[in-house]
């Protein structure tokens, strides 16, 4: 980040009346960028995507009619207990907090709005343990250049019943309008809570996606993380979800990948803790010419701590997708367990997939194991289906559907659940 564009942004962040703190975490991201390399996703190679397009921080609002679609299904289920907020692109547009939990201290707002009223606490948490600035070129990118997010914070002993909604809608109705959206969660001890988000994209100009999640998670806490993934074919995304686990902590991931457009991204979980626990299930549907690349990966730090990986991907068209799943057992993780499952269903000769189980163990008293698949559909499966009079196209959905219910199972909001399929159908439909 050269001199000459400091002074820009500092003024830029100024008039947005940003804590001088966040200010300079933003200067040492900038300083940090030029020396640091690019992600790596193994057997994936997107040298030729512009990931970072603008070195201008661009605060823009957007109107709340952009999220009708979103607004209507939200208020359709609405009642008293109904905890969500939409925001979209930079701007947030609708909050629901049942007063009783509010009154608890439960928080779900708008990230900069935290940052004013709750520093210290942002401060604590905001890239500092889960993930840090100095990690790769695009985790400096992120913070030098994040202009939107959410703050959940739920505090000691408090347990929330009711899903924590979120919508994420990127704003492409105009160009040179990236979101780069940071989602910070924090669980106290004892705590428990589902939170799950959509993301979607309203408008047809090209822009990039940076979406960060972070949980942290204390002691005898749990966190059941759920998405839907669905921004636009003239999307490019860059995401990072990582969750670091206290003593008998619980972060649960259940992911479902239908983005039209390119995608790269980590999902990792450190269990730090003696007895904590992730379960990591996701499902990805390729389509037309998009190309995904992910990581899904434990490390196992903590004595008698589990992590299992569940990935199932599909791939239509001339699509490319690549699961790389990596189980870290770390030298003291004694009594460790780490299993994973890579699972493709190829439904093009002329798609590409990957499947690549990858095991790290530096301790002996563990158990680990690892499985990894890549085929078509069952044909046997698919007589049976057609033997009963079902046709060809919709055995072959409902199949599909067979093979990506273990993760679709495992998605607490009956919603988000609903959308994944009524996507996943579009997505086989239209490729039929």
């Amino acid at each position: 980040m050269s001199q000459e564009t400091m002074p820009l942004v500092e003024d830029t962040v100024t008039k947005h009346d940003e804590p001088a703190w966040m200010t300079d975490k933003r200067r040492v991201a900038m300083d940090q960028m030029p020396t640091l390399k690019m992600p790596r996703v193994q057997r994936f190679d997107y040298r030729d995507w512009q990931m970072m397009p603008s070195t201008e921080i661009h605060w823009q609002s957007s109107s709340a009619s952009l999220a009708q679609s979103d607004l209507d299904a939200t208020t359709a289920k609405a009642d008293d207990q109904q905890i969500s907020i939409v925001q979209v692109g930079q701007t947030t547009t609708q909050v629901k907090l049942p007063a009783q939990l509010a009154k608890q201290g439960v928080l779900v707002m708008d990230l900069f709005d935290a940052m004013r009223e709750y520093p210290e606490l942002v401060k604590q948490h905001l890239m500092t343990n889960v993930v840090k600035t100095n990690e790769t070129k695009l985790t400096s990118y992120h913070m030098a250049m994040l202009t939107s997010g959410l703050f959940i914070y739920v505090p000691r002993g408090v347990v929330v019943n009711q899903p924590i909604e979120a919508h994420i809608i990127q704003d492409s109705t105009k160009s040179d309008h990236p979101l780069i959206s940071h989602v910070l969660i924090v669980a106290e001890a004892g705590s428990e809570f589902a939170f799950t988000q959509h993301l979607s994209t309203v408008g047809e100009a090209a822009n990039i996606a940076n979406c960060f999640v972070e949980i942290d998670a204390a002691e005898d806490s749990r966190v059941r993380f759920s998405s839907l993934d669905a921004f636009g074919p003239k999307t490019v995304t860059y995401f990072e979800r990582r969750g670091l686990a206290a003593n008998h902590a619980n972060i649960d991931w259940a992911v479902g990948l239908l983005n039209d457009g390119n995608t790269i991204g980590n999902i990792d979980t450190n269990l730090l803790g003696e007895g904590a626990e992730t379960d990591s299930k996701m499902i990805a549907i390729t389509d037309g010419t998009a190309r995904m690349g992910i990581n899904n990966g434990v490390t196992n730090r903590g004595k008698h701590s589990v992590g299992n990986i569940l990935q199932r991907g599909v791939l239509l068209g001339r699509s490319q997708l690549v699961f790389n799943g990596i189980g870290d057992i770390i030298h003291g993780a004694s009594g460790a367990k780490a299993e994973q499952e890579n699972r493709l269903l190829m439904m093009s000769n002329e798609a590409r997939g990957n499947a690549n189980p990858i095991l790290l163990i530096d301790e002996n008293d563990v158990l680990a194991g690892h499985a990894a698949s890549v085929g078509q559909v069952d044909q046997q499966q698919l007589y049976y289906l057609m033997s009963r009079g079902i046709d060809r196209q919709q055995a072959q959905r409902l199949v599909i559907r067979g093979f990506l219910g273990v993760v679709l199972s495992a998605i607490p909001a009956k919603t988000v659940r609903q959308e994944l399929i009524t996507t996943i159908e579009r997505k086989l439909t239209d490729e039929n």
